[in-house]
């Protein structure tokens, strides 16, 4: 099933280091496409907000008690008690707010292309949205195998091979925003 899906790209930053839209709406269906279950809705709208390392780290420290900027924090939506199922409102996934200067670094230190490691960020975010976590060993197995055929699907190498400071770049992703 093809999704509608809604994008909406804020570019909060000065660092036009960043991917063009199409990259970003076709790393979010490429997550949404491979989810288990299945993902069923017909339509998805979310917000990416590129951000500072500023921004990031006063976001890392209001909702996850970090005093530091990330490289993405996901923010699932949850709807309000009461609404029906069939509500549009449904339809939002949440935002994902990426740190471009927090990517860039990354890429270089894990020796990845820049394209590779943001297609990473992204659907490891989609992910979270999604509801995947990597909390536990099991649950960082079950995503971190999605992550890499996703991935793999989209042309890119797996993104937990060979990398000095795997444990590192784990633990600095979202462990589950509100």
């Amino acid at each position: 099933m093809s999704v509608e899906l809604e994008l909406d790209l804020q570019v909060a930053t000065e660092d036009a280091d960043h991917p063009l839209p199409p990259r970003f709406e076709r790393w979010v269906r490429a997550a949404l496409a491979q989810v288990d279950p299945p993902f069923q809705r017909a339509r998805a709208e979310l917000t990416i907000r590129l951000v500072d390392p500023d921004e990031s780290q006063a976001l890392n420290l209001q909702y996850r008690g970090r005093d530091k900027p990330t490289n993405v924090l996901s923010f699932p939506f949850e709807a309000p008690p009461g609404l029906d199922a069939d509500d549009p409102i449904h339809d939002l996934l949440g935002d994902l707010v990426i740190c471009t200067e927090v990517v860039r670094r990354e890429a270089l230190e894990q020796g990845k292309t820049p394209e590779a490691h943001w297609a990473h960020m992204v659907v490891h975010g989609v992910l979270h949205l999604l509801d995947y976590d990597h909390v536990t060993d099991a649950e960082a197995a079950v995503m971190e195998t999605l992550e890499t055929a996703i991935l793999g699907g989209l042309g890119f190498p797996p993104p937990y091979e060979d990398q000095g400071n795997l444990e590192d770049d784990k633990t600095s992703h979202d462990e589950r925003s509100i």
